[in-house]
Order: C-alpha cells, then structure tokens, then sequence
C-alpha cells in the first residue's frame, strides 16, 4: 500500500498482494469502492504520525504486507504498526509525537456520546460530518449528517466539525468507516493544533467488554478495537492520541439514563435518517427505544410491527447485537409480551435482579483510562452510577461463557 496527502486529501495505491475486498478489525467483509478521500477542517501541518495514523484507519483493511507514507514517520510508529497487523512500514525518520495535555471527545450526539461528554464537562468536542464524493454517487442520502452537525453547534461547547467523504471508500455493505476509528481521522489531524493527549470515544459496556454487535458475543477482555494494550489502542498511544472511554464500564441502559439526565439531553440523536427527530422506524431505532422504556419504566411506544424486515431477527433465536440490554428491556418494560419482542421472550428467563448488574460500573474500565484523566472519571461514576460488586463483576467476566 503505498499512500499519499496532498494538503489534507488522501490517496492510495494497492500494491500487488493487497485486495479489494478486505476484513475490518472485527472481521466484518468490505469491498473498496474508490482510492481517495478527503478530509476538511483540519490543519496541513500536522505531526507526521498523525497523517500516518489518520491515513490507516482508511486503508487498515485492505493492506496485506506493507505500507509506505509519503513522509517519514516514528520508529515508535512503525513498530505499533509491525507488531499489530505485522505490516513494514516506512519510511522511518521522524520524532515521535508528544502527548498534548488535553482530552476531547469524538462526539456524535448519541446517548453514548453525549454520556462520554458528560463525564468530562470541559472537554471540546470533535465531530466528524460526512459529506459527499466528488466521484462517487451517494446510495446514503437518508442518512442526515446535517441534522447531526446543527445539533452539534447547539450543545455550546467548543467544538471543532470536521467534514469527510471517506466513508464513501466502501462499495460493500454500504458507505460507511472502512474501520470503527476512522471516525477519529478528522480528529488526529486537530491533535497538534487542539493540543491533544487522548480523545474520548462514547463505547460502552456491551462495545468494550461484551463483544459489541457483530463479531463476539462473549466476555472480551483483549478487544482488538477498545483495549488500550490491543494493536488499535497501542497505535493510536504511539501516535500521543490515547484512546480513552469515559463509559466502557457502564452499559447503554446507564448511558441512556446519563444523558437525558444532562444538560445536553434536548441535543441526543442517535437515528441518523429523521430530521425533526428520530425516525422511529429503523432498527436502530427500536433497539434504543427499548433501552428508553427501560430506563423510564415506561411501554414500548413504537410504530413497528414483527412483520417488518427490522424486527425479524427477533422472532429467531438469539444470539442478537446487543444482548445485554435485549435482557435489561425484558425485565423491565411494562406490557413486554404483548409486543413484536412476545416470540423472543420465549428464550429468555430475566428479571430485575438477574440483569441489575448493567446498573454499575465495572471497574476495570476505570483502571485503562489513562491517569491524567481517571480521577474525574471515577469520581463521576463514583456518584452517578456505582460500582460493580464482585458477584456483578463476574456476571460480566462470565458473560458468553
């Protein structure tokens, strides 16, 4: 893979032994559409491991053996870069990046996001927009990043918008980040000029421990995306950007809670199709309008039916993305068996006591924040949420098992 910046525009070249259709780090197939992209918003001065790194979480799926920049980067770098995904990268020549002293959050305006933020009330936001292709046709065009972006400006934070199309560079499944971190691409440019030490993702629970929606359903300690001493976690510290999780011990039900309890709640959106609100038909949709009954102890209001092609997963077997908080809504949504989730209930046996464990904190998440920001992030846990008792800690360590 052979890779170039021009101002802050991307490009790429296979070499012979890549492919075009590749596996992201949680093993899901994509299929390359395009070999550009471009990234607006940002400085073109930034360190060089940050062009490096920004560069990766584009093209990480479809290179096989090596990669070379188009300036020299750290041999720090390069070996994050070797003993991840075992490529060569190159050249090597530069200084490492020093940590800056600050902490923003990537901000997305959803309930995990806006939960992430709330934990640290004077960290600036970076949002990441996508905008269209020059090249290549928009199959997306539902999906609102403009509603996202004004509400963004609305929250009164400092905030930095950042607009891309690489998401664009997919053909398969659908427009999207060729990885989960390309969403940080905007963000390790700003790093420099933002004076950036870590930036702060709105993954919780479920993402970091549990094995997220579509590649493990089981206890994951050595998650290759979240950990901090997993090969994306290393990458990104090599490049003096941590990757922090202010709400990976606490699940959705408890990021749900925090964020429309805060001061940002009339700016949550986590639908990406309606425009005066959420669109309440999609399936991401009925799976947070579960958790929000949950939370509120209230019936499911949701104009789905089990006949639509989004709630068929639910007259199957599980397992299902998400499982967890599947669990957490069946024990506490009043009404629950008259429902389109009637069928499912019959593979399950929950209550409020055998799901309150997803009510706290598991407290090794506490621990991977990075020290300079675990102080407030566990004082605010300590005082919103609590921690995980050893009889809860291990039905997270034993979930999957």
């Amino acid at each position: 893979m052979r890779v170039t910046w021009t101002g802050t525009s991307l490009t790429f070249r296979l070499d012979a032994e890549d492919e075009i259709t590749g596996k992201a780090s949680d093993e899901h197939p994509i299929k390359l559409a395009i070999n550009s992209c471009s990234v607006g918003g940002v400085p073109g001065d930034a360190h060089p491991d940050l062009f490096a790194v920004a560069a990766w979480t584009v093209v990480a799926p479809w290179t096989r053996k090596r990669i070379s920049f188009d300036r020299a980067i750290s041999a720090d770098l390069a070996e994050a870069l070797h003993s991840g995904w075992g490529v060569e990268a190159g050249p090597v020549g530069a200084e490492p990046r020093r940590p800056g002293a600050r902490l923003a959050i990537s901000y997305s305006g959803g309930a995990d996001s806006v939960a992430a933020a709330t934990v640290y009330p004077q960290a600036p936001f970076v949002h990441f927009r996508r905008v269209p292709h020059p090249r290549v046709p928009n199959r997306w065009s539902h999906y609102r990043s403009d509603v996202l972006a004004k509400l963004a400006a609305k929250t009164g934070r400092e905030l930095s918008t950042v607009t891309s199309d690489l998401e664009f560079t997919l053909a398969e499944p659908r427009p999207g980040y060729p990885e989960h971190h390309a969403v940080a691409a905007g963000a390790l440019l700003l790093a420099d000029q933002l004076d950036l030490g870590g930036l702060g993702f709105g993954y919780e629970l479920g993402s970091r421990w549990l094995g997220g929606g579509r590649y493990l359903w089981r206890y994951t300690p050595d998650n290759p995306m979240w950990s901090p001493h997993g090969r994306w976690g290393r990458l990104f510290a090599a490049a003096g950007v941590h990757i922090v999780l202010p709400v990976g011990g606490v699940s959705e039900a408890t990021t749900m809670r925090l964020a429309l309890g805060s001061d940002l709640k009339d700016y949550v959106r986590w639908c990406l199709r309606g425009t005066d609100g959420p669109c309440r038909t999609c399936g991401k949709c009925l799976y947070k309008e579960l958790i929000q009954a949950a939370v509120e102890r209230r019936p499911l209001d949701t104009p789905i039916t089990a006949d639509r092609p989004v709630a068929q997963k639910y007259l199957k077997k599980p397992p299902y993305g998400g499982q967890e908080m599947i669990e957490y809504g069946f024990a506490r949504v009043p009404g629950i068996e008259n429902t389109l989730f009637a069928k499912a209930l019959d593979y399950f046996d929950v209550s409020e006591e055998s799901t309150a464990w997803l009510d706290h904190c598991y407290p090794r998440a506490l621990a991977e924040i990075p020290a300079q920001w675990r102080e407030e992030a566990t004082a605010f846990v300590e005082k919103h949420v609590g921690l995980m008792t050893e009889d809860e800690v291990r039905r997270v360590e034993t979930w999957g098992a």
